[in-house]
């Protein structure tokens, strides 16, 4: 079957706000993609500069030493401690991964794709490249008979939604029921913030207390673009089931889908070194709280976000409007809708701005709602 037409790229709705944004005395504070800002670490630099002598073709399963690596932070960052190197694959970035994966799981017409209420636009996507069914559900009592693939995302995007062991479990057993794959996009899961997850790890889809040991039929994504600023990289990779692994593997052979060999050698100084990850989720939380506190005292209401690169905010009223507020301010964000139908009210915000930057939106939400209060009109 011919590949059906796509929506438009929604982002590009966002150019007029852009415009009005850009046109601020003090400038443009963009907050709608999360696109790290701060410096690839020298570490990761050094050992992508060193690899550089790249003749041979790299290997789509990834080298010897990085699925070696991406077992060890399984083991040591995840807390799932089984993996071997068949139940790991490096992948072009996230994006791609979720895109393709109902296409390279043999998804059609017919097969139901369910992904969060609150989601990442590709999920919906990656369904109608395969000509399969998006499905938009968090109860999976609720999911479909024919449901064939499910996306978990926690910490969600855009919503900082996190899923605990017993939410996850339920969620793989009805999957197993419907004979479905379950897929973790885990990509923001060291960025906790609140509650429990201010000192607990964020459980995987892949923990034994998920699993019971079991990894049929299971496959969680992550990224390094956020943990590490190696978003222009690409820089991510797979793990779960290895007859699953083995499948997308057989697929990206035929495709040439192969992550360079160069940055295969950086992902494994990146994968080995925790130290520069604390430090980059210490200046997130910086940027978070200089930034929540500004968006309550300029009206917004911030909705879950206990963990994750953004906060999911709304001021009860249509988002365009309060994006259209925003761009006034000179702040871009991004509007719910762009993350399904369920939240036209709701705004996303990225904490991937400098510390300035960050600063200056604060100074010009808490002016904004002062001018409020006193009953003025910026």
């Amino acid at each position: 079957m011919a590949l059906a037409p796509l929506p438009d790229y929604p982002w590009d709705q966002m150019t007029p706000f852009a415009e009005r944004a850009r046109a601020h005395p003090d400038g443009i504070v963009d907050l709608s993609i999360g696109s790290p800002v701060d410096p690839t670490p020298e570490v990761i630099r050094a050992a992508l500069a060193a690899a550089t002598d790249a003749h041979a073709y790299p290997l789509t399963v990834g080298t010897p030493v990085l699925r070696e690596a991406i077992v060890e932070w399984f083991a040591r960052r995840r807390g799932v401690p089984s993996l071997t190197p068949e139940h790991v694959l490096p992948t072009i970035g996230s994006k791609e991964f979720v895109a393709w994966l109902p296409f390279m799981l043999g998804l059609g017409a017919g097969d139901i794709v369910v992904h969060p209420v609150a989601a990442y636009p590709t999920y919906a996507i990656g369904a109608a490249m395969a000509g399969a069914t998006a499905f938009a559900s968090d109860e999976p009592d609720d999911w479909p008979e024919h449901t064939r693939l499910v996306w978990l995302n926690s910490p969600g995007n855009p919503d900082g939604r996190v899923l605990d062991v017993q939410q996850l479990r339920r969620a793989v057993t009805r999957a197993r029921e419907l004979g479905a794959v379950v897929a973790g996009d885990e990509c923001y899961a060291e960025l906790g913030w609140d509650g429990r997850w201010a000192t607990e790890a964020i459980p995987s889809l892949l923990d034994p207390r998920v699993t019971g040991g079991e990894l049929t039929g299971l496959l969680a994504a992550y990224s390094l673009s956020k943990q590490s600023n190696l978003a222009g990289y690409r820089a991510a990779f797979a793990a779960g089931d290895p007859a699953l692994i083995a499948r997308l593997v057989t697929v990206r052979k035929h495709a040439g889908l192969i992550v360079p060999g160069p940055l295969q050698s950086a992902m494994v100084v990146a994968l080995g070194d925790d130290e520069h990850v604390r430090a980059q989720k210490e200046r997130y939380r910086a940027r978070r709280a200089v930034l929540l506190p500004a968006l309550i005292a300029a009206g917004f209401r911030i909705d879950r976000s206990e963990a994750g690169l953004y906060l999911w905010a709304t001021e009860g009223r249509d988002a365009w409007q309060s994006i259209e507020r925003l761009a006034e301010l000179g702040i871009l964000a991004g509007p719910g809708v762009f993350y399904g139908d369920a939240y036209p009210e709701h705004v996303r915000l990225s904490l991937t701005a400098s510390d300035e930057r960050i600063a200056a939106a604060a100074d010009r939400l808490r002016a904004s709602g002062a001018s409020r209060a006193t009953g003025e009109n910026l």
